[in-house]
Order: structure tokens, then sequence, then C-alpha cells
């Protein structure tokens, strides 16, 4: 099948391309995003692969379906950039991968928690300019805290894992409860009662018009003064401007970040030379208890190969079938 990979850095190309070579696809890279200004260069292509900030909206998707464009396989397991309504009239399938390394987002946001309750960031530049004071320092055991984990797939499931095993109390909430949950010590609560119990949010459920700003300013006076709020899942689980809010007040205690609400026209490129826009993200900055990641918790060698078999194999499993296990009904 010849393919039209958009956002294409440089391990997407290493990762795709040995891959490929069990697959046998013709891949085409394009370090363009995809929108309605560069659909155009996906004529004469059976499928596109993209990731999390390509655009493929109705317009897009026409676009794509009158250059002969029949697939689009998604490199990441969120769907949300999709107009999955518009994708079933045009005939279009929709792929993606479902899971890939659960254990690498879930290490990240463990690291998130690590930096921000002992000041790793902070402590880390203290000690470059030979600064030894332990002052403004100051964590907390979070053993013995209560963690509040909303979503509870495959990545939620692991957090959880995790933070028993630090010996934390952990709270879930997740429409369709996990069958192990109770075996390994989960309790499932409403999620008013999570928030109001929780030490520490982390979030890791997946981004719909029901969960868009779940974290608003009416969440945050639920929670408890001094919370700590973690997102390694979509940018827009959080109402950024109200979580502001809460830092400049005193109520959010702690805030990590590895997504962010207006993050397309930031994360993933180089933008040291330029002078930052967003006057929300540059707020945020501001903050010495707040943590940021660039979209990386999915960022391991493991997890970068996992996607790239599962992509390659989707389009495969199109190709041979007419259709693939993992395929996204809209």
């Amino acid at each position: 099948m010849k393919v039209a990979i958009f956002s294409a850095k440089p391990y997407d190309r290493q990762f795709l391309t040995q891959a490929n070579e069990t697959q046998r696809h013709e891949l085409v890279f394009f370090e363009t995003r995809l929108n309605e200004t560069t659909a155009p260069l996906a004529s004469g292509f059976a499928a596109v692969c993209v990731f999390v900030n390509d655009q493929l909206d109705e317009p897009v998707l026409r676009a794509l379906a009158a250059g002969g464009t029949r697939a689009v396989a998604l490199r990441c397991a969120g769907f949300n950039n999709v107009d999955l309504a518009a994708a079933r009239t045009l005939e279009i399938d929709v792929v993606r991968v479902p899971a890939y390394s659960p254990h690498a987002v879930a290490e990240h946001t463990l690291a998130l928690m690590l930096t921000l309750n002992r000041q790793m960031h902070r402590a880390y530049n203290r000690v470059r300019e030979g600064n030894f004071a332990l002052d403004g320092l100051l964590g907390f055991d979070l053993h013995g805290r209560t963690v509040a984990v909303v979503g509870t797939g495959k990545i939620g499931f692991e957090v959880a894992k995790i933070m028993l095993g630090l010996g934390c109390k952990v709270l879930a909430h997740d429409l369709h409860p996990h069958p192990d949950g109770e075996r390994i010590g989960l309790r499932y609560a409403a999620i008013d009662e999570l928030l109001a119990n929780a030490d520490v949010v982390t979030l890791h459920c997946p981004l719909t018009p029901q969960t868009r700003h779940l974290i608003d300013a009416g969440a945050l006076r639920q929670m408890k003064p001094g919370v700590m709020i973690i997102n390694t899942s979509r940018g827009a689980l959080v109402d950024t401007a109200a979580v502001i809010e809460g830092l400049k007040s005193g109520h959010v205690g702690y805030l990590g970040l590895d997504v962010y609400e207006e993050e397309a026209d930031l994360f993933f490129e180089d933008q040291s030379n330029r002078v930052l826009q967003d006057d929300v993200f540059a707020r945020l900055l501001t903050f010495p208890n707040v943590v940021i990641t660039g979209h990386q918790a999915f960022f391991t060698r493991n997890a970068l190969e996992a996607i790239a078999q599962t992509t390659l194999s989707n389009l495969s499993e199109l190709a041979e079938h007419g259709r693939c296990v993992n395929q996204v009904q809209g």
C-alpha cells in the first residue's frame, strides 16, 4: 500500500522504516502536518499515516477521498482529531494503535509526580549553580497518600498498580471499571468523592465532549488545598485558565503536564529561537510548582517499535481483508 506519512520526525522515519522491512508498504514521509492546505500532498496515496496534531476534519477528509485515499492510520491511541462521521460517509477506514507501551506513559506519570514532590527540577538547577541549600525543596511521603486515577484503561491501570506498590491508597473512576481492579486493591468511586479525597489526581481518560475540561473551576473547588494534578492524557481535559487561578491562590499545590490544550502550535517543534505567542502557556512557565514536558510520555524505544509495527500491520490487514481489528468505529 502506498502511504503518505505526515508529521514525520527522524524517529518516525527510523522506526517505521525498520518495521516496514517485513510489511513491504511504499512509505513516503512528509515533515509537514496534515491539514486542508497540505492534504493535496496525499493525492494518489491509498492511505495516510498521521499523529495527534494532524487535522482530519470533514474538509480534510473530503480532500483525501477526492485524491483516492481510503484509509487513515493513526500512530497513536486517541482519535479525537478525526471526524469519524465524515470518514464513515466518505468510506474512509480509520485504524489506530490502541496499546503500545502503557508502561511508558505510566512511568512518565510517576516521574512527574516525583519531580514535583521532591523539587527535582529546582534542585538540579541549584546544584549546577553551586547552591546546596535545602530551603524550599521540602517534599512529602507519597506512601499513605490518596491518589485518584481517572480512567483505568491500560495506562491508568498501570499507574494504579505503581501507586499501590508505593503504598498509596488508590481511588479510581471509570465508566467501565477494570475487571481486575478489586483484586489489586482499587476502590472505584464517583468523581465527586474521588476529587474530594485525593492528594494527587492523575488523568488517564480519553478526550470526549463529556470529559472536555473535566478539571474546571468547579472540580478544583471540590479538591483539597495543595492538591497535585497530573495530566499525561489529553490537554483539553484540563481547563488551563481555571488551573492557573488555582495555582495563583495556592489551592493547586503542584501541576504536572505532558499535554496542553493548545499544544498543536507548540509541541514537537523547536521553538527556542521564537517569541512565545501563547500567553496562557507562558504564564504556566512562571510557576515554580509546575513541570511541563512536551508530549513525551510515550517516547520510549519500546513504545516506538510497537507503534510502528502495529500501524503498518493495521494497513496490511486492511489491504488483505478490508477490515482491521484496530478499526475505529464512528
